[in-house]
């Protein structure tokens, strides 16, 4: 004769998912029993002249006009800035001839920026004033056509 499949801990499991299954029920019509029964006008918010939701309506001597033609959507165009001198002017602060690379201090803004070998057009040495251009590199501002002064 064979034996039930069913064991004593599959019967407990089952009796506890039951028994959940039984409070969660209750729980559910408790909560629809204690329910205020919402109103439309409880449930509604206003934001007010500051942009801060309140229960309350709004003062409608505070309400501002707004023109829909004066909101801008989207970036506003870039207006017309003054050239500046691409030439800026600075000191060598460090350059090794056999790497072929160094770094030169910008004289306004105390900024160092990248230079290389071939960005040359005279030889220079470390503390030699130069001017020089800028170009966008792969890490950052190159110092580029760079001349002793």
């Amino acid at each position: 004769m064979a034996r039930s499949q069913q064991t004593f801990g599959k019967k407990e499991k089952e009796k506890k998912r039951l028994k959940k299954r039984e409070e969660k029920a209750k729980r559910k019509i408790e909560r629809k029993a204690n329910s205020k029964g919402g109103e439309f006008e409880d449930m509604i918010a206003y934001v007010d002249e500051n942009g801060h939701l309140t229960d309350t309506p709004p003062d409608p001597t505070k309400k501002v006009k707004v023109d829909a033609e004066s909101i801008v959507i989207g970036i506003p165009k870039k207006e017309e800035m003054e050239e500046e001198d691409p030439v800026r002017n600075g000191k060598v602060s460090f350059f090794d001839t056999s790497k072929g690379f160094g770094f030169i201090i910008d004289a306004e803004n105390n900024e160092k920026y990248f230079v290389h070998v071939s960005g040359l057009i005279d030889e220079i040495s470390e503390n030699d004033k130069v001017s020089y251009e800028l170009e966008r590199g792969m890490k950052g501002m190159n110092a580029v056509r760079v001349k002793r002064i």
